[in-house]
């Protein structure tokens, strides 16, 4: 085996066939609802965090405006002081692919699982851990590899695609359509609002006519058009892919969509209270602070001004 073989493909199938050992049946379907929702929890801490980065974008939004207004057009100055402002915020803004990039390997080491449960059952002895091997259900599974149960709820086939043989299976197209709708509102969630109303075509009918093209505004529309494209990609290669992945993406979806819903909404003042601990937000509130104090001041000291002449009268 590979070191990828040995550090990501290996630990996957151990959990899933553990996990497949267990559960009454052998439903591998179940299998792989109990592992995917075990990876989100295992996510948690990085959606937290990414969810706070983007409570902090948002908040930056006025003063990125009120930068880009001052650099007059000059971008080197716009990028510098932009830059200067996420340092000081604490915001990274590709940080949010952090988890795109852990799910990547174990999507292509799910997928290498399946293949392993599907086409290549003579494999299981070899990414088995030794001592998974004293398991009744996994020795079993190494000495008649046949008896391996690929379906989920007894009827649907996870080694299948939503198209085979001239048939379509409507479970994994719905699947299918389950993943990428989900995938929309995941997009949707977090998604940095802004005011822009214009379309690509406007930009770019703009930029045409001799305007230089606003990167803020090319940047948010393309995000909005990816946010709405992507679904579709998802859907046909969900409905081309074996069932299992498709069932993994779905259920990943779901709890992700859950988990988000959870933070922004419920957690939105905690959210909020760890963005307004940057030093620039700090900073506004002490000098708020300190304006109020010097205007208390300035009005008790002419309340008393006031008053002085006229006890000195008496």
């Amino acid at each position: 085996m590979n070191i990828f073989d040995i550090l990501v493909v290996q630990p996957i199938f151990n959990l899933l066939i553990g996990l497949y050992s267990v559960i009454p049946g052998g439903d591998f379907g179940i299998s792989i609802i109990i592992f995917t929702i075990l990876v989100r929890f295992a996510l948690y801490p990085l959606v937290k965090k990414q969810l706070h980065q983007t409570q902090a974008m948002k908040k930056l939004q006025p003063q990125l405006a009120r930068i880009k207004k001052q650099a007059k057009g000059n971008k080197q100055l716009e990028s510098m002081q932009m830059l200067e402002l996420y340092k000081k915020n604490g915001v990274n803004p590709f940080r949010s692919i952090g988890i795109l990039l852990i799910q990547l390997p174990i999507f292509i080491a799910l997928y290498s699982v399946i293949q392993i449960f599907t086409a290549h059952r003579e494999q299981v002895a070899k990414f088995s851990y030794d001592f998974m091997e004293n398991i009744t259900v996994v020795k079993d599974l190494i000495q008649r590899p046949d008896q391996f149960n690929e379906m989920f709820l007894g009827f649907v086939d996870l080694t299948k695609t939503a198209f085979v043989d001239g048939r379509i299976d409507i479970f994994l197209v719905i699947l299918a359509v389950i993943a990428a709708y989900t995938q929309y509102i995941m997009g949707k969630q977090t998604m940095p609002h802004t005011e822009t109303k214009k379309g690509l075509r406007a930009i770019m009918a703009e930029a045409a006519e001799g305007k230089q093209a606003d990167q803020a505004e090319m940047n948010a529309v393309v995000m909005m058009k990816m946010m709405k494209v992507m679904p579709f990609f998802m859907f046909f290669i969900m409905i081309s892919l074996p069932g299992a992945i498709a069932l993994y993406y779905a259920t990943s979806n779901i709890v992700a969509v859950i988990q988000q819903a959870v933070l922004l909404k419920k957690d939105e003042a905690e959210l909020e209270e760890i963005a307004d601990q940057s030093p620039v937000t700090t900073h506004k509130k002490a000098t708020a602070k300190a304006r109020q104090k010097t205007a208390q001041t300035a009005t008790i000291t002419r309340i008393t001004a006031k008053d002085t002449p006229q006890k000195a009268r008496k």
